[in-house]
C-alpha cells in the first residue's frame, strides 16, 4: 500500500486565505487526495494537525471533512484505532456522476467556472448601475425570496438559477444574459456531480442577500466584489469535488 510522502502535505496544503474558510478547506484537501498526496488507503492527519496546517478552526475543518465523506472521498472511523481513511470510493449518487465525467467534459466545466467569473460579476456591477423601477425590484426581491426559501436539493438548484437570470435581465443587456445563461446551464450540470452541502448554501444565501442590497442601493463597486466572492467560492468547491 502507498505511503503519504512526507514532504508533499506541508507543500500542498497551506493556510486558507479568503471570506469563506469551508470552500477553501475543501478544494485543498481533495485535491491532495485526488493527486495521490494522501493515497487510498493511507490516513489523513490528526484533527488538530490537519486545522493547524490550514490554518483553519477544527469546527471548519470538520464540516469540509463531512463534505469529503458525502463526496465519497474518505471514510471515517471512531476509537481508540479509529482515523479518517481515503477511500475514493463514491458512495452517492452525485459522487458517481463525478466520478464518471470525461476529461474533456471536466476540462470544459473548469474552464466555464474561469468565464463565470468574468461574466457574473460584471453582470452585477452592471444591474446596480441601472435605475431600476419598482417592478424590476420587486423581481430581483421575489427571486431573492424563493431561492432562500427553496427547502430541496432539486428546487434550490433552479430557484438560484433564477434569481443569478434575474440579476443578468435587470442589465438591459442581451448579450449579457446569454452568456448568464451558458454559464449557469454549465453551472447546474457540475452541482448534480457533487452533494448537497449545507454550509455551502448557507453560505451563499448570505451572499445573495449582500448582493440584492448593493444591486438595490445602487452600489456597482460592491455587488461586483459580492458576485466574485460568491463565483470564487463556489468555484473552489467544484474543483475540490470534480476538479
Amino acid at each position: 500500500m502507498a505511503l503519504p510522502s512526507p514532504h508533499l502535505p506541508a507543500a500542498v496544503l497551506r493556510p486558507v486565505r479568503g471570506h469563506h474558510a469551508f470552500e477553501a478547506c475543501v478544494e485543498q484537501l481533495a485535491t491532495a487526495i485526488r493527486l495521490g498526496v494522501y493515497p487510498r488507503g493511507t490516513t489523513l492527519p490528526a484533527e488538530r494537525d490537519l486545522a493547524e496546517l490550514l490554518g483553519v478552526s477544527r469546527a471548519t475543518l470538520r464540516e469540509a471533512m463531512a463534505a469529503l465523506r458525502q463526496a465519497g472521498l474518505v471514510e471515517t472511523t471512531r476509537g481508540r484505532s479509529g482515523g479518517t481513511v481515503v477511500t475514493l470510493k463514491p458512495g452517492t449518487p452525485s459522487a458517481r456522476a463525478a466520478a464518471r465525467i470525461t476529461d474533456d467534459r471536466r476540462r470544459d466545466w473548469l474552464d466555464s467556472l474561469d468565464y463565470r467569473r468574468i461574466v457574473e460579476p460584471g453582470a452585477a456591477e452592471l444591474a446596480a448601475s441601472r435605475p431600476l423601477d419598482d417592478v424590476r425590484r420587486q423581481q430581483l426581491e421575489q427571486a431573492h425570496t424563493e431561492v432562500a426559501a427553496a427547502d430541496k436539493p432539486a428546487a434550490h438548484r433552479q430557484a438560484d438559477s433564477r434569481f443569478h437570470l434575474t440579476i443578468a435581465a435587470l442589465t438591459d443587456s442581451p448579450r449579457t444574459v446569454e452568456a448568464v445563461t451558458s454559464v449557469q446551464s454549465v453551472l447546474h450540470e457540475m452541482l448534480l456531480a457533487i452533494p448537497v452541502l449545507g454550509t455551502n448554501i448557507a453560505h451563499s444565501d448570505r451572499q445573495h442577500a449582500r448582493l440584492v442590497n448593493a444591486i438595490l442601493a445602487g452600489k456597482p463597486d460592491r455587488a461586483r466584489k459580492v458576485m466574485q466572492e460568491h463565483c470564487d467560492d463556489t468555484a473552489a468547491l467544484l474543483r475540490g469535488l470534480v476538479g
